[in-house]
């Protein structure tokens, strides 16, 4: 008789500075092609590394992962959780969370993945469903004359912007007119494959902050950082990607 134990994990994805590593590689979701991805795709994705280092685990059926948030290839994922079902064989207690988390971390063959904690959940828990928010932030840097200008460790992870400034005012009260439920068919990419496209906004921020903490004062003296952060319970494909080019031209006065 087999003893099926459901253990969500935690994972940190980032994308380290400098560095273009997951580029062609593709983030997470096995059926859009941004996660796991089989046959004969080239691309890799966390998703297939995950599901790897999760065979060592032994367990009597394949294990998959259930990512709770999907994430193009190039966004950082600053946490994910995931759940996925191990099955003992009889008279095998179940993994503790701490071998779980153990065991993956040092199963995983790419060094920019980790798992943060794993936990017991009931039979019924559904990563992707149980998720009550996501949020995205985008970095902004203005003051660059070219996007070079950029700091090294701020290169990967920031929007070089030419403009001095930003009206912040503008760009707040364009947001506005984004916050609630609405009907977000013009913010979503082609090919999205959900049929119903409205979301609820809960919250649009846009704010200023510091320059990462290896970037050296006299590299960012004349740039200025900004936060722009999105809120929701569930998105559209790629809709933040596509409602980012709109605050900006709410700056512009477009």
């Amino acid at each position: 008789m087999r003893r099926c134990t459901p253990l969500p994990v935690t994972v940190l994805c980032p994308q380290p500075p400098g560095s273009s590593s997951w580029a062609g590689r593709g983030g997470w979701d096995s059926e859009s092609g941004v996660a796991a991805v089989r046959g004969n795709h080239r691309a890799v994705g966390v998703q297939n590394f995950l599901e790897e280092a999760a065979k060592r685990l032994n367990s009597v059926e394949p294990i998959r992962f259930t990512i709770s948030s999907r994430t193009d290839a190039g966004v950082h994922a600053l946490s994910n959780a995931a759940h996925l079902d191990i099955c003992r064989r009889s008279g095998l207690p179940p993994y503790s969370p701490e071998v779980v988390t153990q065991a993956l971390n040092t199963h995983l063959k790419h060094r920019d993945i980790r798992v943060l904690k794993a936990f017991r959940v009931p039979n019924d828990f559904h990563a992707r469903r149980a998720a009550t928010s996501r949020t995205y932030l985008y970095r902004l840097a203005t003051g660059c004359s070219w996007p070079d200008q950029l700091p090294v460790f701020e290169q990967n992870v920031c929007w070089a912007l030419q403009t001095k400034c930003l009206d912040v005012a503008a760009m707040q009260e364009a947001a506005q007119h984004l916050v609630g439920t609405h009907d977000f068919s013009a913010f979503q990419s082609a090919g999205s494959p959900t049929t119903n496209p409205v979301r609820t906004l809960r919250r649009v921020s846009v704010s200023s902050g510091p320059a990462s903490l290896f970037t050296l004062p006299q590299e960012s003296r004349k740039l200025q950082f900004w936060t722009l952060e999105f809120e929701s319970q569930s998105f559209l494909y790629r809709q933040v990607g596509c409602t980012r080019p709109s605050q900006g031209a709410s700056d512009r006065h477009l």
